[in-house]
């Protein structure tokens, strides 16, 4: 995987962004990263008790008009960082006693995050995504990762080229998620109820498109050997002026709808939220901390 002719996302930019040609996920040919630091907000068994090492890189290969981390998939918020001192980073956070290390969206930087993952680290790795990958750049990764923590936000084509530009999202990501299975096989809970291994689905419910989450639970019940976190925590990020229905929170009825399908299709639901999930406070400070 390299830099040059760029095809490490589905986009397929074809760009040579050594030569410092930008393609849909405007960042250069290295590395950027925003915060690096245990994080306490994902599933408590990724969190567990002394948090996630949670590594956030620039940029992204989606354009989510809802994005709650807009500062650093598209506000240019980061700075650049080498393989090596990624490497040092892994090694702080497992020092300061994190359980695992995340990797916050890496698809457009693994050329040098890959590198920094070599010899295998003590912990296990998380691949924090949202979902829109590449079977091919996934393979690449087979035995570097131990836990995929991929979103499945659309299983309508329209709605994923509305809010996310990517009209293939469903069927890429359902692709990338049998792939994510294929490697890491069950999900395998360790004594400590941290998970070790496995593929964790998260599915984030919008305001007003209800259908889609229905649509996304079906097929999300035909995936074998994942888990699913069906989150309620949207809420219009502050900064950012959405339209209708985007703009209010979801809804008690609309949640609940989903988690009664989600059980009718026998959709492996393992997490769920309370409305209180639903703050904007839960989105850390892209402050440069630990980079």
């Amino acid at each position: 995987m390299t830099y040059n002719n760029c095809t490490l996302c589905p986009r397929r930019c074809g760009v040579d962004r050594t030569a410092g040609q930008l393609g849909y996920c405007r960042q250069p040919g290295r590395l950027r990263a925003a915060r690096a630091a245990a994080h306490f907000w994902e599933e408590p068994c990724i969190s567990g008790r002394w948090g996630s090492g949670t590594v956030f890189f620039s940029g992204c290969t989606l354009r989510c008009v809802y994005c709650q981390n807009h500062e650093i998939s598209s506000g240019g918020a980061g700075a650049d960082i080498t393989p090596g001192r990624l490497r040092e980073i892994f090694e702080e956070l497992i020092d300061q006693g994190v359980h695992n290390i995340n990797l916050v969206t890496p698809t457009h930087f693994l050329p040098d995050i890959l590198p920094a993952l070599r010899p295998k680290l003590p912990v296990p790795v998380v691949m924090n995504c949202g979902g829109y990958e590449s079977v091919e750049t996934l393979r690449q990764l087979e035995g570097l990762i131990d836990i995929y923590l991929p979103d499945f936000k659309y299983a309508d084509g329209a709605l994923a080229a509305a809010l996310s530009g990517a009209a293939d999202y469903p069927q890429l990501a359902e692709a990338a998620i049998r792939e994510m299975v294929r490697q890491t096989g069950p999900f395998v809970l360790g004594e400590d109820e941290l998970l070790a291994k496995g593929t964790l689905v998260r599915h984030l419910i919008l305001p007003g498109h209800v259908e889609n989450s229905l649509a996304a639970m079906e097929t999300l019940a035909s995936i074998p050997d994942i888990q699913v976190s069906l989150l309620r925590q949207y809420a219009p990020p502050p900064g950012l002026t959405l339209p209708a229905p985007l703009d209010r929170q979801v809804s008690d009825e609309e949640y609940a709808g989903v988690l009664s399908w989600a059980e009718l299709m026998g959709t492996p639901v393992a997490f769920t939220q309370d409305a209180q999930s639903a703050q904007s406070d839960f989105t850390p400070a892209f402050d440069g901390e630990g980079i």
